[in-house]
């Protein structure tokens, strides 16, 4: 309980004073587990379908795109991702991979990169267990359109699992 309390309060003060979004992260979800989520601007819904998919919504608040994707697992440490951004004639298909990796025994850390035909995103992180079901996440996202400002920078968030 005490960690719990610790995780809430950290995120609660980080997220009061940053501005920089990231993409969702990237989960470890047991077959049929839902997982929803935020990271200071951005808001994410999962679920994982059988042994090998997930299937995601992720709505951010400074650009203004939602997307919907789908993740197959080709190993337990790497996943394909391929993914639709914004949902309206100016929409884009995306691609890309992920790698995942137990960094402790509370911690699982992750890699991905993303590209479509006007942008491409990185992002690194780790994801902290706190209790069965909540999951504190900490990451470094880069965003880097064709035209417009470049946006990068940490992110802090929690995962809530059922």
């Amino acid at each position: 309980m005490k960690k719990l309390m610790f995780g809430c309060t950290l995120l609660l003060l980080l997220l009061a004073f940053s501005s920089i979004s990231s993409a969702a992260p990237i989960n470890h979800l047991a077959d049929t587990q839902t997982a929803i989520g935020f990271d200071n601007n951005l808001f994410y819904l999962e679920h994982k379908f059988g042994d090998n998919f997930t299937l995601g919504y992720q709505s951010v608040d400074w650009s203004g795109h939602e997307d919907i994707y789908g993740q197959f697992a080709f190993s337990d440490n790497l996943r394909g991702i391929i993914g639709n951004r914004n949902f309206s004639p100016s929409s884009e298909l995306y691609a890309g991979l992920a790698v995942t990796g137990q960094l402790a025994s509370q911690c699982t850390g992750y890699a991905s990169f993303v590209s479509g035909n006007s942008f491409s995103e990185f992002q690194a992180g780790a994801n902290f267990k706190l209790s069965e079901n909540l999951e504190l996440n900490v990451n470094y996202h880069s965003y880097t359109p064709d035209w417009g400002a470049n946006k990068s920078g940490a992110g802090l968030g929690a995962t809530f699992k059922f």
